[in-house]
């Protein structure tokens, strides 16, 4: 249970400590803002974002203590290896997560839930390129933090699909915050305050379901991708092919009038029925396609006194 306890103390961390940091962040801006115009448009954010932020560093700058305690010695511990041989399940995962998002755009457009945007090409080669790196940074720290520590983490006090589980739920709840108004005065328990009213988006049903179980099932399905390949490599692409459609959707595309958002999604792409459904077919497929943890090579030495 050693393995959990790092990890309740490492979240209990992060949300506190984010809470309490972002006041401090708040007022550093506005007083940078004051003195240097380039910090003008962030100091401009609401506030909520700034709690976001905190969360964010704190959760980037917990993530070693964190691996250290769980007795991680190197980059191979949490996914990470050589990536000479990978490339093939780095592409392969992207590519199913770029196919299974487009059959979501695919089946919205063609039921005329979703119609093209004429305004979009003038921009979109700069979405494009934006969505890519995007992908990239996200999809690595993502992957990095949810599946090899915090996954990894549970699957040694229970049982790998639990673990899936339990990590994909933690993945959907810090990717499912509300944006409340800022507070009026920001004060040092604004932090909290506004956490909390970020946390309240759980009370609308609406809001919840399906959107926030299809966080869900990505969180877990991206587990079982490291524990059927045993690395981060086919989770990462698997990742960075979802990431990658979300802007551009949003912005090649706009809802018809009387849609039905709640099954067919938003300009989100995944908060509706239909994105849940797809993702739900793609376990087994992962199940069946993604190879098994190789085993390790024999050992010459031991080999050899076997057969003396």
């Amino acid at each position: 249970m050693g393995a959990v306890r790092s990890l309740l103390i490492y979240l209990g961390a992060v949300f506190l400590g984010g809470a309490l940091v972002a006041p401090w962040l708040y007022w550093t801006i506005q007083l940078l803002a004051e003195h240097f115009s380039v910090f003008e448009k962030l100091a401009a954010n609401p506030f909520h974002r700034f709690v976001n932020r905190s969360l964010l560093g704190l959760a980037l700058l917990g993530v070693w203590p964190l691996m250290r305690s769980l007795g991680v010695k190197s980059p191979r511990d949490v996914g990470l290896i050589p990536p000479g041989g990978q490339w093939r399940r780095l592409a392969g995962g992207f590519a199913l997560g770029f196919v299974s998002l487009a059959c979501v755009a695919v089946v919205s457009l063609l039921v005329g839930t979703r119609g093209m945007n004429d305004d979009a090409p003038p921009r979109l080669l700069e979405r494009i390129g934006g969505a890519a790196m995007t992908a990239v940074a996200v999809s690595l720290l993502e992957e990095l933090l949810f599946r090899g520590a915090i996954f990894g983490a549970l699957r040694k006090a229970v049982r790998w699909p639990t673990a899936a589980l339990i990590s994909g739920a933690i993945y959907a709840i810090v990717h499912y915050f509300a944006r409340p108004e800022p507070p009026a005065e920001v004060t040092w328990q604004s932090g909290f305050t506004t956490l909390g009213r970020m946390l309240s988006g759980f009370v609308d049903l609406d809001q919840v379901v399906p959107g926030f179980f299809t966080l869900v099932m990505a969180g877990a399905l991206l587990a079982v991708a490291y524990e059927r390949t045993g690395n981060l490599y086919f989770s990462i692409g698997l990742h960075a092919g979802w990431i990658f459609w979300r802007s551009p959707y949003a912005l090649l595309t706009r809802p018809a009038d009387g849609a039905n958002a709640w099954f067919w999604g938003s300009d989100k792409l995944t908060d509706g029925w239909l994105c849940l459904a797809i993702l739900a077919a793609l376990l087994p497929l992962l199940l069946r396609l993604a190879s098994r943890p190789e085993q390790p090579a024999p050992d010459p030495c031991s080999l050899a006194s076997q057969n003396q």
